[in-house]
């Protein structure tokens, strides 16, 4: 019988010739683009902690996908299954999670940093696997959705040596700005300028396309930045330099609130990224073996993650996502919420606006307000109270019964009522600070 799949076609002369070159045949039929892609994933994310304490950054998981996962896959989709990936914090991490990049289909090398050697300096690093054509360079912790092969095809049209990809934002103060001229030739670079500076407000995405050239212009093991060392470098030596203007979704992710926004724009469909699991109703997406009572109130859209269980008289959603193996007990209510994997939410229990980490659990009759942040393994004992904007690092147990007003970074927990058997106790500083003693000075005069 004739093969009828593509896959099977290139099996089967391959069987009859060992030696047929089969390969330009899968990109155009699949409409890929043939070259590798550098995906950078060395950061730590300091602007999403407490929840990146433990994790790095392209780790941290949009809808139950960690972000570098969603970008592999885009890679993927695109045609491009070479990756190199630049690792620094929590380096193995990411290689324990995608290994050799087998299990997507695709092969990834890694590249780590031993000290920081800077975004180009990195990249430098992989130089050997990059010798050989056109490369892509993508973030690996910001979120997007872009068609590369239009940017490619704007590159080599130009002859251009580099090509920045730029994306329109309301706000430039936090991102490097690009000054381009009409045919989209790069004059200028302004990083992180002030208002008064802001002439554009086309700013830089972290995705470049580049020739193997631009080596030529490192030395090894030196620390180089792309957009502060190697670009203005190019740039005074009248390498042409250009800047495309993207016109699909993009998200660096740089803080707890655009977090938040990326799961919203997700979940809306504003970014165009498959969602895991099935999904049931429109806005309503399932991971196998999840349970749902038919008394539970699911408000999309929302993501339910793989062998959840959702109880009878609980709410889920609008805009929440609960990772893998949650527990929703009876009459719990989770809205705008995003709960990573086994974190278990006690019966009556209200989570408004809420980012909960893996392992968590939040006994009965508890309240996480709006903007709290709770990371790995912490425990919350029955009738407290987490209130707005309160952050709380790993491991922490709150006493039942508490108001938690100030976010709790150091020592182990917080407890539930002032006065013990020899009166006010406390960690030093922590616990009993300055403030807590004047007050309770106040309170008796």
């Amino acid at each position: 019988m004739a093969p009828e799949t593509l896959t099977g076609i290139i099996a089967h002369y391959r069987r009859r010739n060992p030696f047929i070159q089969v390969e330009p045949l899968i990109a155009i039929s699949t409409g890929g683009l043939r070259m590798k892609a550098v995906v950078m994933a060395g950061g730590e994310g300091s602007r999403l902690r407490p929840i990146t304490a433990n994790r790095p950054k392209p780790l941290a998981p949009i809808a139950n996908r960690p972000i570098m996962e969603h970008i592999l896959l885009l890679l993927k989709a695109q045609g491009i299954t070479e990756v190199v990936a630049t690792v620094y914090y929590l380096a193995d991490h990411i290689e324990g999670y995608f290994g050799d990049g087998a299990d997507w289909g695709m092969a990834i090398h890694y590249s780590l940093e031993d000290t920081p050697l800077g975004t180009a300096g990195s990249v430098k690093q992989a130089e050997d696997h990059l010798r050989d054509g056109t490369f892509i360079i993508i973030s690996g912790d910001a979120l997007t959705d872009i068609n590369l092969k239009p940017a490619l095809e704007f590159h080599k049209q130009n002859g251009a040596t580099a090509t920045l990809v730029l994306a329109r934002v309301p706000n430039p103060l936090e991102f490097g700005v690009v000054i381009t001229r009409e045919d989209g030739r790069i004059t200028r670079f302004l990083e992180k300028p002030s208002w008064s500076e802001v002439f554009s407000d086309t700013v830089n995405t972290g995705i470049y396309i580049l020739e193997p050239e631009i080596f030529d212009y490192m030395e090894p093991g030196k620390q180089y930045d792309f957009s502060q060392d190697l670009f203005p470098l190019l740039l005074r030596e009248g390498k042409p330099l250009y800047g495309y203007v993207m016109s699909e979704y993009w998200s660096d992710i740089g803080s707890l609130i655009q977090y938040r926004e990326a799961h919203i724009d997700l979940l809306n469909r504003k970014v165009q990224l498959n969602i895991p699991g099935e999904e049931k109703i429109p806005g309503v997406w399932v991971g196998a073996g999840a349970t749902i009572d038919p008394e539970a109130q699911i408000v999309p859209p929302v993501c339910i993650g793989r062998n959840c269980r959702i109880k009878k008289g609980a709410v889920v959603g609008p805009y929440a996502t609960l990772g893998d193996n949650c527990i929703v007990e009876p009459n719990a209510m989770v809205v705008r919420s995003i709960l990573w994997d086994s974190v278990y939410i006690g019966a009556g229990s209200q989570l408004q606006g809420a980012i909960v980490g893996t392992g968590v659990t939040i006994k009965d009759n508890v309240q996480v307000q709006e903007d709290a942040v709770i990371a790995d393994r912490c425990h919350i004992e029955s009738d407290s109270v987490i209130r707005t904007r309160v952050k709380l690092w790993p491991d922490k147990y709150i006493e039942g019964g508490s108001t938690v007003t100030m976010s709790l970074i150091w020592g182990a927990k917080w407890r539930g009522s002032l006065f013990r058997d020899l009166g006010v106790a406390g960690l030093s500083n922590i616990e009993m600070t300055p403030d807590l003693a004047t007050k309770l000075g106040a309170a008796y005069a």
